[in-house]
């Protein structure tokens, strides 16, 4: 006989419950670690997923990261023969990773069986790993120039370190010990995770968990495709472009031909441009990770992210492509930078089937900041940030000021913990006013964040949206373009948005991050 179905509140129980696990070993991870970039911004990611790799629950963290993150284990499961103790770690973008410097870590949890029931994960952004220039996100003209690459290996085999991983690890990045801490920090979120998921099974039957999963991600499903079926159906077309690969070379162009049924969303990015020689390439998990965040935007708030949101789409790209680039290409600024440009052209197509529920761009870049010693000061030290900006207004309501938007969702770095721990000075950080789009609606303004070096350094800066503001919607205007400059003597200079540079002791780094667009005719 069929079993009854599980009561709707019990689902939404299950659902928190597992977020809260999530969430408990994400402020473990944060809590232990010692970088700004993770204990203070929080740059990382937490989720469960069952045995065949699908995605059970995560935290709210940081959607370029989940998104992409069960590509890591299906890479895991594929590559290496797991038993009880082992923890995997990778950062291949080619193999389940992103970018370099988001190193993911994979701990299956057994029960009984010979095979793990779940997946727990954790992705973690660290300031540093190797490569070219300090904080790895540079432009490089190949993958190696970004930093050290790790395909799926084991961190801990049956319970026992890796000492030769950890060697290999300390002797290719800047800032060795923290990296090494970071990394125990992401264990232990896993191991408390782990534990957390066993117990659950305890107390309520493994065939209970199992059950209930398969009716959580049911109900996702069924939500997700209710939300679907509110859309106008019919096919649209999207397009916007990257100002550059940091090479000399653009525009490159982003185009979305998306498909609504009323049972499937497809997003064809297909005929985006051909793959990028500098590091703005982002691999298909991260083009899945935009798509699925701009649907979940139009989905009910409380609704349960999971395998069963991802039923509901299908994608479509081409090898060799800015969206689906071949090794060794670069990518770096592919999870950081295209990703916030997929999700403006994704939902600029969701705009077209419901104009009233999609809001105006936002910032549409991270702003990325990093800065390191040279030789005979600091050497080896690495520090990493990105910047927020300004949100695009909506049918309801303006845009907010200086905030994180769409695939990312960190905190800003303390000033008081930069200032601290590196040879730097603030010396102003304030919202740029009158830098959002206009309308009956204003778009967010961007920042200014300014930095001063007190001793000799090495910076790059990766940005977007400085040829171009972010788009207006409804007849709003846009925000005005970011910015980046180096102050030397009183002198102002403008770099360009993908740069890097040296430090003189005193010169100054003046960032401006672009505002968000307005929404609606004055």
């Amino acid at each position: 006989m069929p079993r009854p179905p599980i009561d709707p509140v019990q689902l939404e129980v299950f659902h928190h419950l597992l977020g809260a696990y999530c969430e408990e070993a994400g402020a473990r991870l944060r809590l232990s670690s010692i970088s700004p970039n993770i204990r203070e911004r929080a740059d990382y990611s937490v989720a469960v997923f069952d045995r065949d790799a699908c995605l059970i629950a995560q935290a709210a963290h940081i959607p370029v990261h989940l998104g992409s993150a069960g590509a890591a284990v299906r890479a895991v499961r594929e590559r290496l023969d797991l038993v009880d103790g082992d923890v995997a770690i990778l950062n291949d973008p080619y193999s389940g990773g992103s970018h370099l410097p988001d190193v993911t870590m994979v701990c299956p949890v057994f029960v009984g069986g010979r095979r793990p029931e779940w997946f727990v994960v954790n992705r973690a952004h660290h300031a540093d790993v190797g490569g070219a220039t300090p904080g790895s996100m540079g432009i490089a003209r190949d993958l190696f120039a970004e930093g050290l690459v790790l395909p799926p290996v084991h961190f801990r085999r049956a319970g026992r370190l890796q000492q030769d991983l950890l060697r290999i690890l300390s002797r290719n990045v800047r800032g060795a010990d923290e990296r090494l801490v970071d990394l125990r920090a992401q264990e232990a979120s896993l191991s408390q995770l782990g534990n957390r998921m066993t117990a659950l099974a305890d107390q309520h039957g493994l065939a209970t968990v199992r059950r209930t999963t398969a009716a959580l991600m049911d109900y996702s499903e069924r939500a997700g495709r209710a939300t679907l079926r509110q859309l106008s159906r019919g096919t649209y077309h999207a397009a916007d472009q990257l100002d550059d690969d940091g090479l000399g070379h653009g525009p490159l162009s982003i185009s979305l031909r998306l498909r609504l049924t009323r049972e499937r969303a497809t997003f064809d990015w297909s005929e985006t441009c051909d793959q990028a020689q500098g590091g703005v390439n982002a691999n298909r998990g991260i083009a899945m990770a935009a798509c699925v965040y701009a649907l979940r935007c139009l989905c009910p708030d409380r609704l349960p992210t999971n395998e069963g949101l991802f039923r509901l789409l299908r994608l479509v790209t081409r090898r060799g492509s800015l969206v689906d680039p071949s090794s060794p290409a670069p990518v770096a600024g592919g999870n950081v930078e295209t990703s916030q440009r997929l999700v403006d052209v994704a939902l600029q197509a969701l705009a077209i089937a419901a104009p009233d529920r999609v809001p105006a761009a936002s910032a549409g870049t991270m702003s990325n900041l990093a800065f390191g010693g040279v030789a005979g000061a600091n050497c080896g030290f690495a520090s990493y940030e990105t910047l927020p900006g300004g949100a695009g207004a909506s049918a309801r309501q303006r845009g907010q000021s200086a905030i994180q938007t769409h695939m990312t969702n960190t905190r800003n770095t303390p000033v008081e913990e930069q200032e601290r721990r590196t040879p730097l000075r603030v010396r102003a950080l304030s919202v740029r006013r009158n830098s959002g789009g206009r309308g009956a609606r204003r778009g967010g303004d961007g920042m200014i964040k300014e930095i001063q070096a007190l001793e000799p350094l090495q910076g790059s800066f990766l940005g977007e949206r400085q040829r171009r503001g972010p788009p207006g919607a409804a007849g709003g205007s846009a925000g005005k373009p970011g910015r980046v400059s180096i102050e030397r003597g009183g002198v102002r200079e403008r770099l360009p948005a993908k740069s890097s540079f040296d430090l003189g002791v005193g010169d100054v780094v003046i960032v401006e991050t672009p505002g968000g667009g307005g929404h609606g005719a004055r």
